[in-house]
């Protein structure tokens, strides 16, 4: 683990900072609370900015990314860290701090004296734990700010002051103004951890979530904290792994995104204005278009209801598990189908097929058409069901059934 204010534990030389440079924002205030991490994350403010940053990243041949041409910030990427290079605003650095969000992330570190500049008392804040804004002026100025200020809270375990909280209330209608793409990466950390949860809803009581959600209520982050629940419950369960590798948002975050869309007839409108991808949206429209084929008592189900819930749910299901006990499902009822689905080889959540799609259309001459997948799934249902167990069996009962179709 490594502090932001080591430069030994960068992986570049100091020698590469100018003199002017100063390390501020999150790295100097995670420092400060004693936060470490394996990847540092580091933000200088300088002069030359991006000049310094494309000679960095030549000398490293590490990755280069033109941030903002305008405001002149850039990004060197290293294996293990990432550094951005912004051109200080204003004529010293004081006046770069008064511009920034809250107290907490207006502190400077020089790496060369060892020396902590707070003009606005962000270290008393921290102390204190508490998110204060630096001036509404500011807040106005990105009104991204606005939601920030509870994903950090929930992020650092952080109050927020409540003249800053005031100031959030007044100023939620311009959050409207602000990217939606921007939007959905700061509701993303609080849907995909369960800190974030008491904050989603305070900040819907503060204006911040109805323009994308409108029709929330108290019970839907009641229903909220119940996943959190839910997810306690079944450690077991991938519920924290993201959709992919491209794809950030966890099944936990599905499953609360699930609890905030209005419906599943309007799911996909509203998933789509806050620009989530495809793999989400589907993920979340075929959790609400499962759960109400899951009864309260899961054990009722015979071995073709289990494996028609499963072929329809997929990768899904940790979602619908979750979501089925918010809703009311028992934990022990959810138990039996949670364990096949945790079985590699279960014969009902993960079936061995004795043929394959291609062996059909050998056997009977048929063309490629959905007739395929209908009889794969009645051969995998004779099967579970142990009415079949040779490939021969299969074609043999694919034939009959062809007849019928």
């Amino acid at each position: 683990m490594s502090s932001a204010l080591s430069p030994e534990s960068w992986c570049f030389d100091l020698a590469w900072i100018p003199q002017n440079a100063y390390l501020v924002g999150g790295a100097v205030r995670d420092a400060l609370l004693k936060r470490e991490s394996e990847y540092l994350d580091l933000d200088f403010v300088l002069l030359d900015a991006v000049k310094i940053a494309r000679k960095m990243a030549s000398h490293y041949k590490a990755g280069f990314v033109l941030l903002d041409g305008d405001r002149q910030i850039a990004r060197v990427v290293f294996t293990q860290a990432t550094v951005d290079f912004a051109q200080q605003q204003g004529e010293t650095l004081e006046e770069d701090l008064y511009r920034r969000d809250f107290t907490v992330n207006a502190i400077a570190y020089n790496p060369y004296t060892q020396e902590i500049i707070d003009p606005l008392n962000g270290y008393k804040d921290l102390q204190n734990r508490v998110m204060r804004m630096v001036s509404i002026a500011n807040l106005q100025d990105d009104p991204l700010r606005l939601l920030r200020a509870y994903r950090q809270a929930a992020q650092l375990g952080f109050a927020i002051a409540p003249e800053t909280q005031v100031a959030i209330r007044t100023l939620s209608p311009l959050l409207s103004r602000i990217a939606p793409e921007r939007v959905r990466v700061e509701l993303n950390y609080l849907l995909n951890n369960s800190l974030g949860t008491p904050w989603l809803k305070s900040a819907w009581e503060d204006g911040l979530i109805s323009l994308w959600f409108p029709h929330t209520t108290q019970k839907s982050y009641e229903t909220l904290a119940l996943v959190d629940s839910a997810a306690f419950y079944f450690p077991q369960l991938p519920l924290f792994q993201a959709l992919s590798d491209t794809v950030k948002t966890n099944w936990l975050g599905i499953a609360k995104l699930a609890c905030l869309v209005s419906s599943l007839e309007s799911a996909e409108n509203e998933l789509q204005q806050l620009t989530y991808s495809r793999a989400e949206i589907r993920a979340v429209t075929t959790a609400l278009k499962v759960l109400p084929q899951l009864p309260a008592k899961t054990d009722t189900l015979s071995l073709k209801e289990q494996y028609l819930l499963f072929r329809q749910a997929g990768v899904v299901f940790p979602v619908l598990a979750v979501l089925a006990m918010a809703k009311g499902t028992q934990k022990d009822t959810l138990a039996s189908l949670i364990n096949r689905y945790l079985t590699p080889n279960d014969p009902v959540a993960h079936p061995q097929l004795l043929i394959n799609g291609k062996d059909l259309m050998q056997a009977l001459d048929i063309p490629p058409s959905p007739i395929i997948g209908e009889l794969l799934n009645e051969i995998a249902i004779a099967q579970i069901e142990g009415q079949i167990s040779t490939p021969a069996q299969a074609i043999e009962l694919a034939a009959i059934l062809l007849t019928h179709l």
